[in-house]
């Protein structure tokens, strides 16, 4: 019998890390649920979770200690699930300096100091018979497709898939499994308004006119962002039991690998396909300029 997979999940006070959460501590796994705070954890630790705070964007000491404590809870660490993240509402021109550093530095540079101070203990974990050891991040449709007042979100969703396929290579020699979950629009409170530092969706702070102006496609964006929120097509508790089926290669993932890249939704997947086509398109329409800038060849 395979050892008892030990979950590690950031972000887990709300969204899909809550949703995984549940789903993995319903099938008998053992779950260490994070999030900045400790408070709105409570819940999870009464379902049987260990809860510890942790941030993302901390210091490399401090998320090492948070993993040695984690690992200490079962003696290992199997499965570690990035879902910390969150949306920037914004054109370009609006989002100060500091707006687009801090989310750069939670959704991407944050993922990257999981991975750090994940690394060891996935890879001693693999070394165990029978155990599989995983690191799963979120991407996002915004992964496959960008748009206006959307850019800053949807380029660290672009960075987020593209850092975990390097991450698979690097990690595939040891044993560890990894894969970018890209969910498509899923009804979770990440849409929602609130304020700075609470809601998961947070408004630049400077809000130009001209990109207010309801013909612009910055102000159409913004008013579909309103009209998903709530009407997400997407189930967060079904996406759950998928991902959780994916990582440990039970339920419809059995007998089948651990995808880089797994897309969720059937609104995901339209965009997925359109992307390819449109850029296979794209490739067509340009591919006899982007020949002829190579060298020609020496006699």
């Amino acid at each position: 019998m395979s050892p008892t997979p030990v979950f590690l999940i950031t972000g887990a006070s709300s969204g899909f890390g809550e949703a995984i959460a549940y789903d993995a501590l319903a099938r008998g796994h053992h779950v260490i649920a994070t999030a900045r705070s400790t408070t709105k954890l409570s819940a999870l630790k009464s379902a049987g979770a260990t809860v510890l705070a942790l941030d993302v964007t901390s210091d490399e000491a401090t998320l090492a200690a948070i993993f040695r404590e984690a690992h200490a809870v079962h003696g290992r660490i199997t499965h570690v699930v990035n879902s910390a993240g969150y949306v920037l509402e914004g054109a370009v021109e609006e989002a100060s300096g500091k707006e687009v550093f801090d989310i750069f530095n939670t959704n991407v540079l944050g993922t990257c100091n999981v991975a750090r101070a994940a690394a060891p203990y996935l890879r001693e974990a693999a070394k165990e018979d029978g155990q599989m050891a995983v690191l799963a991040t979120f991407g996002s449709l915004g992964s496959w497709l960008s748009g206006a007042a959307m850019a800053h979100y949807c380029s660290t969703k672009f960075a987020v898939s593209g850092l975990t396929e390097g991450l698979a290579e690097e990690f595939r020699p040891f044993g560890v499994d990894v894969c970018c979950v890209e969910p498509g629009y899923t009804r979770t409170a990440i849409l929602a308004n609130g304020p700075d530092g609470v809601s998961h969706r947070v408004k630049t702070a400077r809000q130009l006119d001209i990109y207010m102006h309801q013909d612009t496609d910055a102000a159409k964006m913004r008013a579909a962002i309103d009209a998903y929120n709530g009407n997400q097509p997407g189930d967060v508790v079904k996406c759950a039991k998928v991902i959780v089926d994916v990582l440990t290669k039970e339920g419809v993932a059995e007998g089948k690998a651990v995808p880089v890249r797994l897309v969720l939704g059937s609104d995901c997947l339209e965009v997925v396909r359109a992307k390819c086509e449109n850029t296979l398109k794209l490739v067509k329409e340009w591919e006899a300029v982007s020949v002829s800038t190579m060298r020609d060849e020496e006699a």
